[in-house]
């Protein structure tokens, strides 16, 4: 399995609950501050959900 690397660099305020929720399930707790995951389907399904708060990186 391939890694990525997730940072955040928007905010989660005014976002849905099940956005910030997303959010602290991939593990994100701090803008700018990057986390590597494993590139399942799950992460990736939660990755496309917020999207647009996130940069992704393939390691």
């Amino acid at each position: 399995m391939t890694k990525v690397r997730i940072t955040q660099v928007k905010s989660g305020i005014k976002r849905t609950e099940r956005q910030k929720q997303t959010l602290i399930a991939l593990g994100i707790k701090k803008m700018h501050n990057p986390v590597e995951k494993e590139a399942t389907d799950a992460v990736q399904g939660m990755i496309d959900k917020v999207a647009h708060l996130l940069k992704v990186e393939n390691i």
